[in-house]
């Protein structure tokens, strides 16, 4: 199975991780990961008065922060996988890469605000769902 793993670094993203570890189902060779970081784009005044290289050095540099921790988990259960890295908002390109790969599945944490919270804040996991043909697997 193609699965897309959307992560940010947050607690929410340490759960969903404890939940693959936790089951061993979705451990092993029979899954290919892919493992998307998405950060968001400097403001565009912004990003013209900077130079191109410090901007995508800085882009990096955030993915790689998520990133580190990430592939020591991924090491240690020696599971293999993709780390891809994109900017722009997040519930988009979540979206279009999972429809654009041909991903089978979506796994992602979600902070579980609730329908309130969700009217009130808005939610990637919601805007993520509305936009996706792939099925999600939503971790609380």
């Amino acid at each position: 199975m193609k699965i897309l793993v959307p992560v940010d670094g947050s607690p929410f993203t340490k759960r969903m991780l404890a939940y693959l570890a936790a089951h061993d189902e979705w451990l092993g060779e029979t899954h290919q990961y892919t493992l998307l970081h998405v950060t968001p784009a400097v403001p565009p005044r912004a990003a013209a008065v900077l130079d191109k290289t410090v901007l995508q050095e800085h882009y990096a540099a955030e993915s790689e922060k998520v990133f580190k921790p990430i592939r020591a988990f991924f090491n240690k259960q020696k599971i293999r996988a993709e780390f891809v890295a994109k900017v722009g908002p997040a519930a988009d390109t979540i979206a279009a890469l999972a429809t654009k790969g041909q991903f089978d599945l979506l796994m992602m944490g979600s902070h579980g605000h609730g329908l309130l919270g969700n009217l009130v804040l808005g939610s990637v996991t919601t805007k993520v769902m509305a936009q996706c043909g792939v099925p999600v697997l939503i971790v609380r």
